[in-house]
């Protein structure tokens, strides 16, 4: 149906139809909006994650990754997301190469700046990121860099791509990860570290706790309850009591 290239401008006025206020308010006020807050002076049409997926689904096959990556460095919120899964479904369509596949982790590293919100690197980093690492084990230094830099979403994306590899079983740069994001302190790091410790747990439950015991008298609350919410009731209160 769609034979021709499709537009910057023709995605971006499909997006604007589904416009909903008090969606956008909702949102603004849920991704932390406000002066001095970590989303601050992001703005939202308020449309829902579905209809995003739908549009990008609809269109991934015709939009030219320059086009997407206008529509990735886009102000508005929903903007980015919909490229975020456009080049999610470029990566993996069964037809790209690995030189396409180059290509859209390299446009994404060069748009970080633009990934700026934890559900935008919560919904992209381990299915490009990872998944374009995932055998290329001596490329994962990047990972460290990025874990290591003084801006938020930069960590997110390090610590969240490597869900990827935990899903493989590979749990070595999760933990080596985890353990230089300790010290930090944001929330959204805590919860994020906390969230793939407890991923290991689900697949390796000895490996999450060897390295917990090693480190749960110094991490952050939120990282903790995280890391063993899946614990028995039992455990999970020595951890919190720090009688383990």
């Amino acid at each position: 149906m769609y034979n021709k290239p499709i537009m910057l401008s023709q995605i971006q006025k499909e997006l604007k139809t589904l416009v909903n206020p008090e969606q956008a308010k909702h949102s603004q006020r849920f991704f932390k909006t406000g002066k001095g807050e970590y989303g601050e002076n992001d703005i939202f049409l308020g449309l829902c994650v579905g209809s995003q997926r739908k549009i990008a689904q609809k269109y991934y096959k015709q939009l030219s990754l320059k086009i997407v990556e206008k529509l990735l460095q886009g102000k508005i919120h929903e903007y980015r997301l919909t490229a975020l899964f456009i080049l999610v479904y470029k990566y993996e369509d069964k037809k790209t190469d690995q030189n396409l596949k180059k290509q859209i982790f390299d446009l994404y590293l060069k748009n970080t700046q633009h990934i700026n919100n934890w559900d935008l690197v919560d919904l992209s980093a381990p299915k490009i990121v990872g998944f374009y690492l995932l055998d290329k084990p001596q490329s994962r230094k990047l990972l460290y860099k990025l874990a290591k830099s003084n801006d938020l979403w930069k960590k997110r994306i390090a610590i969240l791509a490597t869900h990827a590899f935990i899903r493989q079983n590979q749990f070595d740069d999760t933990l080596k990860i985890s353990k230089i994001l300790l010290g930090d302190n944001h929330d959204l790091i805590h919860k994020a570290v906390g969230w793939m410790l407890r991923e290991i747990g689900k697949r390796d439950q000895k490996t999450e706790e060897k390295f917990l015991k090693k480190y749960y008298g110094k991490m952050p609350r939120t990282m903790l309850r995280y890391a063993i919410e899946k614990f028995e009731e039992k455990k999970r209160k020595k951890y919190l009591n720090g009688k383990i």
